[in-house]
């Protein structure tokens, strides 16, 4: 059950994100409430996880799912480099996170 809440954190940690890049753009209420809840719900879902899970393994996962993911919300919906040695770094990041899984 923690890596499912962990994972959530990582989703709502993406949200977050979305919603600092939403701030960026449009700098309106919906973009601030967006940001506000996807980080508190990150923050919840982490905390709930690291009850059951080491904290440099859940904290490192977390850190690993909000960076993926909002490099790839930027490559696929905001237009940024897609280079290889981007996707390159991103899948060692990716790697990083399934050996800590592996090992924890």
């Amino acid at each position: 059950m923690a890596w499912v809440l962990l994972y959530l954190a990582g989703m709502f940690e993406v949200v977050g994100v979305l919603g600092m890049n939403r701030i960026k753009r449009d700098n309106n209420a919906s973009a601030y409430l967006l940001f506000s809840s996807g980080i508190i719900l990150s923050f919840t879902f982490l905390s709930l996880a690291m009850r059951s899970l080491p904290m440099g393994t859940a904290y490192a996962i977390w850190t690993g799912i909000g960076t993926v993911g909002g490099a790839l919300l930027g490559m696929f919906f905001f237009g940024e480099s897609k280079e290889w040695r981007r996707i390159l770094f991103i899948s060692m990041v990716l790697a990083a996170a399934v050996g800590l899984k592996l090992i924890s």
